[in-house]
C-alpha cells in the first residue's frame, strides 16, 4: 500500500469501514430473528474484547493496557457502562421492536442530537445552519415513524421509535464526554468492553437470558463483534490519521445507510418502504447540511 499516497490510504481504509457499517442494520435483522438484545450484545462484546485484546497484543500495549486498567478503572466502568452496555442495550431494542431499516436510518441523526447536546455540555453555540438540518433530519424521522401518513400522526411503533430516538441521545453524549478522555483511542475502547462486560453478565442473569441460546444466531453476532465493534473502528481511527482531509473522510459516512438499504433487502428479506426512502434522503440532507456548514466554518477560520 506503500505506493499510494496518504489521502488515498485514508479514503481505502475509511472505505472499508463504512462498508462493514452499511452491513450492520442487516447482520441485527437477522441475529435478533434468533436472539434476545442482551444476549446479542453478550457475545458480540466478548468477540470485540477478544479482537481488541489481541490487537493490543499484538502492538506490544498489554502492559500499558493493563497500567491505564489500573490508573482509570473508575473512569473504564463509567464509559463502558454507556458503551457498550447501555447504548446497544437500547439500539438492540430499536432493532428489535423496528424495521430495522427504519431503526438504522433514525439512528443516524445522532450527529443533529450531538449539536444540540453540545450546548449545555460543551457550552457552543447553534448557528441557522444546525436549526435547518435539524429540521430536515426530524421531519425525516417524523416520515418514517409515521410510514408517511404525517397529517394523520400515525405512528407505526411509538416504543421502537423512542428507543431509536433514545439510542442517540446516549450515543450523542457519549462523544461529548469522549472528548475529555484522556484515554488513547484503542487501549480506551478496550477498556470499555472490558468493564463492560460483567454488566452485560449481570444483566443477562438477573433478566434470565443466560439460558435457553438459539446457536441461530450465533455467527451473526460473532460478525457484530468483529466487525461493527472491533475492525470498523481500527479502519476508521487509521484513515482519521493519515488524512490530510478529515472532511473529506468523513463525508464517507454517507453511503452506509444508502448501502444498508440494499443489503436489507438483498439478504434479510426486508421489503424497502418508499418512506423510509424519503425519510431517509430528508435526515441525509440534513446531516449534509450540517456538514457542509462546519467545513465553510472551518475554511474561514
Amino acid at each position: 500500500m506503500n505506493k499510494f499516497s496518504k489521502n488515498t490510504q485514508a479514503m481505502i481504509f475509511g472505505l472499508g469501514a463504512v462498508l462493514l457499517w452499511s452491513t450492520v442494520a442487516t447482520a441485527f435483522s437477522i441475529s435478533l430473528k434468533h436472539l434476545s438484545p442482551t444476549q446479542l450484545l453478550l457475545i458480540a462484546n466478548l468477540v470485540s474484547l477478544v479482537f481488541l485484546v489481541s490487537l493490543l497484543a499484538l502492538k506490544g500495549e498489554l502492559t500499558q493496557l493493563l497500567s491505564y486498567a489500573r490508573q482509570s478503572w473508575k473512569s473504564s466502568l463509567f464509559f463502558g457502562a454507556i458503551n457498550p452496555f447501555l447504548y446497544y442495550l437500547i439500539l438492540l431494542q430499536a432493532y428489535n421492536t423496528l424495521p430495522a431499516q427504519e431503526a438504522q436510518a433514525i439512528n443516524y441523526t445522532w450527529a443533529i442530537m450531538l449539536s444540540f447536546m453540545a450546548v449545555p455540555i460543551l457550552k457552543q453555540r447553534l448557528k441557522m445552519a444546525d436549526y435547518i438540518a435539524a429540521g430536515a433530519c426530524y421531519f425525516g424521522v417524523l416520515y418514517i415513524s409515521t410510514r408517511g401518513q404525517i397529517g394523520s400522526l400515525e405512528f407505526s411503533n411509538v416504543t421502537g421509535v423512542a428507543f431509536a430516538l433514545l439510542s442517540t441521545v446516549i450515543w450523542a453524549f457519549y462523544w461529548l464526554l469522549n472528548t475529555k478522555d484522556k484515554r488513547p483511542s484503542l487501549i480506551g475502547l478496550t477498556l470499555n468492553f472490558t468493564f463492560a462486560l460483567p454488566l452485560i453478565i449481570v444483566f443477562s442473569a438477573v433478566t434470565g437470558e443466560l439460558s435457553h441460546w438459539d446457536t441461530g444466531g450465533l455467527w451473526g453476532a460473532v460478525y457484530i463483534g468483529l466487525f461493527e465493534m472491533g475492525l470498523s473502528f481500527v479502519l476508521w481511527n487509521k484513515a482519521l490519521k493519515l488524512t490530510s482531509n478529515a472532511s473529506q473522510v468523513a463525508n464517507l459516512i454517507f453511503l452506509a445507510p444508502l448501502l444498508s438499504i440494499v443489503w436489507l433487502s438483498q439478504f434479510a428479506g426486508e421489503p424497502i418502504l418508499n418512506s423510509t426512502l424519503v425519510g431517509l434522503a430528508c435526515i441525509l440532507i440534513g446531516l449534509f447540511i450540517q456538514n457542509w456548514a462546519k467545513r465553510t466554518k472551518q475554511q474561514k477560520i
